[in-house]
């Protein structure tokens, strides 16, 4: 399990990403003290890429944004393909779209490891929603999630679009609707158009960054207004 992070974390979407954010006088693999950048633009911004969670993220991050500017840029897959390649040669691979699709708010799945960056002058997200293959191989493993199949790579057929969070006040274009002054997190998913666990995810970013603040209960719901 832990092989097949890794390779998914350093694959061919993380290279084609760290290609993409690379200008005419940028340098990829900088060591920077104790850390390596993904890419060192000829402005000396760095840009970190990552395609998975941020937990592991913070120490690097702080290191890093005591003395230079940082883009976080983290990949959703909006469109998948899976293309599943048999053991024997002759036998052609399937493919087909996979019918999960991802959005600019599943960042908050991992925002919520680092919220409070969103205010540090310095720091900035970049979410990438792409368009990814991802190949598989038979296993021995025959686990009831994948039934007899592993991921042996994901690759990168197109960048969609791109958007920038510079600020934490940017995480109010995830809620376009209007709430009321003393909100709770179902009328933050309404105006989402989220299921509640992604309100209640968005909350806790937003309140873990000073943005809104706890007031009170209605019922067995906390409510909110913004700071």
């Amino acid at each position: 399990m832990a092989n097949d992070i890794g390779i998914l974390n350093e694959g061919p979407v993380h290279q084609a990403l760290k290609n993409l954010y690379s200008d005419a006088g940028a340098t990829q693999e900088v060591a920077i003290g104790n850390y390596v950048a993904d890419v060192v633009s000829k402005d000396r911004v760095l840009y970190e890429i990552q395609t998975s969670g941020f937990s592991g993220l913070r120490r690097k991050l702080e290191t890093l944004l005591e003395e230079h500017h940082v883009v976080l840029v983290h990949s959703i897959a909006a469109t998948r393909y899976i293309i599943k390649v048999s053991e024997d040669p002759d036998l052609p691979a399937k493919r087909r779209r996979s019918p999960k699709k991802g959005g600019v708010a599943n960042l908050l799945d991992s925002l919520v490891s680092i919220p409070d960056l969103l205010n540090h002058p310095r720091f900035e997200l970049e979410i990438v929603l792409t368009s990814e293959e991802e190949f598989r191989v038979p296993s021995n493993n025959r686990g009831w999630r994948r039934k007899g199949w592993r991921v042996a790579r994901r690759e990168l057929v197109e960048v969609i679009e791109a958007h920038r969070f510079a600020e934490v006040a940017d995480l109010w274009s995830l809620a376009p609707g209007e709430l009321p002054e003393v909100f709770t997190t179902s009328d933050l998913a309404q105006v989402m158009a989220q299921p509640r666990g992604m309100a209640q995810k968005l909350a806790y970013c937003l309140r873990e960054a000073g943005a809104i603040e706890m007031i009170g209960k209605r019922g067995n719901a906390l409510e909110y207004r913004r700071c």
